[in-house]
């Protein structure tokens, strides 16, 4: 049996808004004074349109509101349509004047410090109409429906989005240089047994993970890896080692300037790829918007040259070591 679609003509745009101010603000009272109506009206089209679409799209209980899984599959969908229409009338009012577009942007602290934010003045150089609102949260977790485009750090998985590979992780161990020189002549297992470990929080996973792992595939099964200081990013993780103290297990890749300049150096030439990478995370239906099909066609060429040239440097340094 064929399901019924529900014809565009009957769209009911008034009760989308309601609904999207109430997710916004987690009451019908701050939506209805956001949007200049009587909760009562409020009220009224958020349950229309639950009765349309046969489901209940806030749980509703004593002291809040709480989105439910139909809630939370729509507002994202709601929003950036309402946020496109609002862009094209924009847009067409202004038509004549040089118009102006900003992509809000979602990228981790460490990827934004070391990669993106140099290079995204080449990005404004050549797109002077689009604006870049770039937000950096810690932690890692999936990109919030305000965002146009993320770059998320996390293994490869099967989602609606449309998921393209920026930047592959290989990590291996780096630390100050008068650290390596104390400890010159030690094997591994003794280096880092005699060394305070620095560990990369990541969601979901224990906190010594990385090391873990790292421990797995090197056979240094009886070396304690569950212990030192564990820190949100490995931006702060590398900050730390910088300080002097501390083994960071981090992405070479990522740190290549600190090494090229001595800051830091890496002992040893074991690597741990454990499948995680910086990918650009995009919605399909956003890809026909002009500017964030042009910043991801961008950001995608631009490291994939970045990435084959340090690959590159990289198997060289490792021939010289």
């Amino acid at each position: 049996m064929d399901k019924v679609r529900i014809d565009r003509r009957w769209l009911p745009l008034n009760a989308l808004r309601a609904f999207e101010a109430v997710a916004k603000h987690g009451s019908f009272t701050g939506a209805a004074n956001a949007l200049l109506i009587s909760q009562s009206a409020l009220s009224r089209h958020v349950i229309s349109l639950e009765k349309l679409i046969g489901v209940q799209l806030f749980e509703r209980k004593p002291h809040s509101l709480v989105l439910t899984k139909a809630g939370q599959h729509l507002l994202p969908a709601v929003a950036k349509s309402f946020d496109r229409l609002e862009y094209s009338l924009d847009e067409i009012k202004s038509s004549g004047a040089p118009t102006l577009r900003t992509l809000r942007v979602q990228m981790p602290p460490s990827f934004a410090v070391h990669l993106a934010v140099p290079i995204l003045r080449e990005f404004r150089r050549s797109n002077s109409e689009i604006e870049i609102d770039l937000v950096s949260p810690y932690g890692v977790g999936p990109p919030p429906s305000d965002v146009d485009v993320a770059v998320v750090y996390a293994k490869p998985t099967v989602t609606d989005s449309v998921s393209d590979l920026l930047w592959p992780v290989r990590l291996g161990i780096l630390c100050h240089p008068d650290l390596a020189a104390r400890h010159a002549g030690k094997d591994l297992a003794t280096f880092i047994r005699d060394n305070e470990l620095i560990h990369v929080r990541i969601a979901d996973l224990p906190r010594h993970y990385v090391w873990g792992q790292f421990a797995r595939q090197t056979n240094l099964a009886g070396v304690s890896h569950e212990r030192g200081l564990v820190f949100d990013t490995a931006l702060l993780a590398v900050q730390y080692a910088l300080s002097g103290e501390g083994l960071a297990l981090v992405d070479l890749n990522l740190f290549r300037d600190d090494i090229e300049a001595g800051r830091l150096v890496r002992p040893f030439a074991e690597t741990l790829d454990d499948g995680f990478g910086y990918y650009l995370i995009t919605d399909p239906e956003a890809l026909s918007d002009t500017a964030i099909a042009l910043f991801r066609s961008w950001l995608i060429e631009h490291f994939g040259q970045r990435k084959a040239g340090d690959e590159a440097r990289v198997r060289l340094a490792v021939s010289n070591e």
